[in-house]
């Protein structure tokens, strides 16, 4: 029986992000998605996703998914049998960023949850194209059903995430690097630089998407999860 497959989502994301790949992927393993909205650090979204994790298992995640991914395999690297990493960062929070969280975050507690997640939908979220708009509206509608607290939160947790390049040059499992060539919130060359990082990872690039390929180029992002998972 392969082993089972726990898939981490974006931020304000819930198991839709992954929702072309459950599809196609559950026929063959089981499929686990672990919510990561609970606490205010990746460290704490770390521990909650061993607690409910298999012993053993692959691992995927995307945006800030990949960055708790991460935070699992420092904690608990014998557990996690592959790893993939998408459209992530493995840099910890500059003081720029962590700064310009603030304004967003006193905006969603004064109510505007709405306004801010559609300017950080902005039109380079995506690769261009005419499913665009389908999938920035179900990014809403995630976002949306999440709620203010999750937002809190994980921006939270995001400004006082650690830095994990040391993480990713201990690697000896097999290690998937993918992103969508449009992504300019997680680049190409963001991606690159955490390949090179790792023993033997696999670097893919996905034509006509952005931040999120799961969505936009779901084909492709199956084809290359399938084949990390049979290395």
């Amino acid at each position: 029986m392969p082993e089972p497959l726990v898939f981490l989502p974006g931020m304000m994301c819930d198991g839709r992000l992954y929702g072309p790949q459950i599809k196609a992927l559950g026929r063959d393993r089981a499929i686990h998605l672990a919510p990561i909205c609970a606490h205010e650090t990746v460290e704490a979204l770390a521990t909650e996703v061993l607690a409910s994790a298999p012993p053993t298992f692959a691992l995927a995640g995307l945006s800030m998914g990949g960055i708790v991914a991460m935070e699992v395999v420092r904690r608990a690297p014998a557990r996690v049998t592959r790893l993939a990493l998408m459209d992530t960062n493995a840099l910890a929070e500059t003081p720029a960023y962590a700064a310009a969280r603030e304004p967003q975050i006193a905006r969603v507690m004064a109510g505007s949850l709405v306004e801010v997640m559609r300017e950080e939908m902005k039109p380079d979220y995506l690769a261009p194209g005419a499913g665009r708009q389908a999938v920035l509206d179900l990014v809403m509608d995630m976002a949306l059903d999440m709620g203010e607290g999750v937002f809190l939160r994980q921006s939270r947790a995001l400004q006082r995430r650690p830095d994990q390049q040391n993480v990713l040059r201990k690697l000896k499992i097999p290690t998937l690097i993918l992103c969508g060539e449009h992504d300019r919130l997680c680049p190409v060359a963001r991606h690159q630089f955490m390949a090179d990082l790792i023993f033997r990872a696999t670097l893919v690039v996905v034509p006509d998407a952005g931040h999120l390929p799961t969505l936009e180029q779901p084909e492709a992002v199956n084809a290359a999860l399938k084949q990390w998972l049979a290395a």
